[in-house]
């Protein structure tokens, strides 16, 4: 696949304990994503952040928290990107989903890998 030089970051921050269908959100975005032939997902996991509520997610290990934050970035063509978006709102019942302009600098992979 290569992308064009001009493209879109998809930027979806969620919790950890978010679920769709008993699966963890952010398994079953990166999952959609794949099927959908986009070009890459990476998950993120954060060990300190809060959100809308204002309520602190930290790793600490004195106040350990089941829900930290999780960042899942998808870039790729604007087209293939908003033809994602609606299904992602169907996923998602709280978080924040932002897009940014991005200018792809490489986008390679080495064919004799497995």
């Amino acid at each position: 696949m290569k992308l064009s030089s001009q493209a879109l970051l998809l930027r979806i921050f969620i919790g950890e304990s978010d679920k769709v269908g008993g699966k963890p959100l952010y398994e079953v975005v990166v999952e959609e994503a794949r099927r959908r032939g986009m070009a890459g997902a990476t998950v993120l996991r954060g060990f300190l952040g809060f959100g809308a509520t204002s309520r602190i997610h930290t790793a600490k290990v004195l106040r350990l928290s089941e829900d930290l934050p999780i960042v899942v970035e998808i870039v790729d063509t604007k087209e293939k990107i908003e033809e994602f978006l609606p299904d992602l709102d169907g996923m998602i019942d709280q978080g924040l989903v932002t897009l940014e302009k991005v200018q792809v600098i490489a986008y390679r992979h080495n064919s004799t890998q497995k």
